[in-house]
């Protein structure tokens, strides 16, 4: 018996042995190399995982940049620092990036916006459009003001206030995480340094507008006329201003009689 055990042992270790050896034989076989700078890039990055390069994570976009299928500066929160750093590990030049942030194009405020009924339910704006109306404000363009986008935001740049979605511009890294979210598509990214933008997201005409918000744009046409850099235009109704064309002159805001033209440098 005793030497029956002791050939079980033995042969239960040379059987541990032999299977180390085809693993590690195995390993070396089948390794998949991994670009160094791949992990350098890696380092460079935040780490925030947040998906705003639109690739899956840090890790994917890593291997993106280092593929050559993603720019170096496609991380939206490692901004110009980030990209300039990957750009000396990959030896290339990282380019100019223009510094982006999210902006609510909606003023429709407790004390603007009309309300169809009273919503009680759970306060997500993507289940309160699945109700019938879309929710309970009377505009079907605007903000529910449910806070999805708070939710969505990493960064805390985002809270509720009077109703709607406000962006800290400061915290805002415009990773497009509350744009994705928001069910009415009233959050874009604009130009960190836009001088103005129209904050208002109705494609219905005036008369239709005046009658559930009073704030919202009536796409009258006054600041495309005001505009001498051809900067301003009204397309589905409303008034869209081009930041690039943009000189911040502000006489299309001061000629807007729903005053829904607002500055983003104060």
């Amino acid at each position: 018996m005793t030497n029956i055990i002791i050939f079980s042992v033995v042969l239960l270790a040379v059987l541990g042995i032999l299977i180390g050896v085809l693993l590690g034989v195995a390993a070396k076989a089948f390794e998949v190399k991994t670009d160094e700078r791949v992990i350098q890039v890696r380092e460079c990055l935040p780490g925030n995982n947040c998906g705003g390069c639109g690739y899956p994570g840090c890790d994917g976009l890593a291997d993106a940049i280092v593929a050559g299928d993603a720019p170096v500066n496609a991380c939206p929160v490692g901004g110009a620092p980030v990209a300039g750093k990957i750009g000396e590990i990959l030896g290339v030049e990282a380019g100019s990036s223009v510094r982006q942030v999210a902006y609510v194009k909606c003023a429709g405020t407790c004390e603007n916006a009309s309300n169809k009924y009273n919503y009680v339910g759970e306060m997500d704006c993507r289940r309160a459009v699945m109700v019938p109306g879309r929710g309970d404000k009377a505009c079907a363009y605007g903000c529910l003001g449910l806070g999805s986008c708070v939710e969505a935001c990493q960064f805390d740049a985002l809270s509720i206030k009077d109703g709607i979605a406000f962006v800290d511009k400061e915290k805002c890294v415009a990773c497009g995480k509350c744009v994705e979210t928001c069910p009415n598509q009233v959050i874009s990214l604009i130009p960190y340094d836009s001088a103005y933008a129209v904050q208002c997201n109705s494609k219905d005409k005036g008369k239709d507008v005046m009658s559930v918000c009073k704030a919202g744009c009536i796409g009258c046409g006054l600041c495309v006329k005001q505009c001498e850099f051809d900067a301003v235009k009204v397309e589905n109704n409303i008034a869209v201003i081009d930041a690039e064309k943009c000189q911040g002159c502000g006489k299309c805001a001061e000629k807007c009689p729903k005053k829904i033209i607002q500055p983003l440098q104060a």
